[in-house]
């Protein structure tokens, strides 16, 4: 009954650390949208800098030369997407382990991007895109399709040791 109960509490633990990574990655997505259009570029620039002086380190000049704000925007909400889609796919399994379809992932970082572009167009200096809908849907999904491939590595490590276990069993 002990091990039941620390199981449980590991469990409990490990929804409430995903529920908050959740939220805190949704609450991020909105407020890089709640920025002006002003404050958004001087972020983007800093990290367009940062970038760019990485890439030149690294022996890159060329690449540096070439990466733009434009180019450093749309990975932003690429990156910020593909986090999310990862942690609901993972949310998903942990909260609801019988549910294993992936819509409700993909639906839920659906409505994330269009809420996120619904409130950029009530910021100065900002708009909305269909595009950035469509570029932060495919982050959702390469995000889904990691968590998968995370799940898929972690049970196939795992999984071999149970059937030995039930073999030996029988």
């Amino acid at each position: 009954m002990d091990s039941i109960n620390r199981n449980y509490r590991i469990y409990s633990v490990l929804q409430f650390v995903l529920a908050v990574a959740i939220f805190g990655t949704v609450c991020f997505i909105f407020s890089n949208s709640m920025q002006t259009g002003m404050d958004s570029s001087i972020a983007s620039q800093a990290v367009q800098d940062f970038l760019q002086g990485l890439l030149r380190r690294l022996g890159h000049p060329g690449a540096a030369a070439r990466l733009t704000e434009h180019m450093v925007r749309k990975a932003a909400h690429f990156c910020e997407y593909m986090l999310e889609g990862f942690l609901l796919l993972l949310g998903v399994r942990l909260f609801s382990p019988r549910l294993r379809y992936l819509s409700w992932p993909a639906l839920l970082g659906l409505l994330t991007a269009l809420c996120d572009e619904t409130i950029q167009l009530f910021y100065a200096g900002r708009g909305s895109s269909v595009t950035d809908v469509w570029i932060d849907f495919a982050g959702v999904v390469t995000g889904m399709a990691a968590a998968l491939a995370v799940s898929a590595v972690l049970g196939a490590l795992f999984r071999p040791r149970r059937r030995e276990e039930s073999r030996g069993r029988h």
